[in-house]
């Protein structure tokens, strides 16, 4: 059910890291560890299950909202995620539509 603002004490701005602020420009990221960062958690800080499907909650959106900033790589197996990125300049990126299934036929 929505409350009044009035019931509350503070308000505070929502804001959210830019990628440049956020990831190391570097390293690729895993989806999980996008998540910690985006709440000052270190990368590899240990967290409940529950409180990780929260934090996934916040991080997928902000990959999308930020997508033209990052690059992203295939899971190195199959058990791991994709990782990403902070795009750094145009030669991050593989220019083979082949590599990413988007070739025609």
């Amino acid at each position: 059910m929505p409350r009044p603002k009035a019931a509350f004490d503070d308000l505070f701005p929502c804001e959210f890291y830019t990628p440049e602020e956020l990831l190391d420009e570097n390293l690729m990221y895993s989806v999980y560890e996008i998540a910690r960062l985006l709440q000052g958690l270190d990368a590899d800080a240990e967290i409940d299950e529950g409180v990780e499907d929260v934090l996934l909650d916040w991080a997928i959106p902000w990959i999308m909202r930020n997508s033209e900033a990052l690059v992203i790589a295939e899971p190195p197996n199959e058990e791991e995620p994709g990782y990403y990125g902070l795009k750094t300049d145009e030669a991050d990126i593989t220019d083979d539509a082949d590599e990413m299934g988007n070739a025609e036929e």
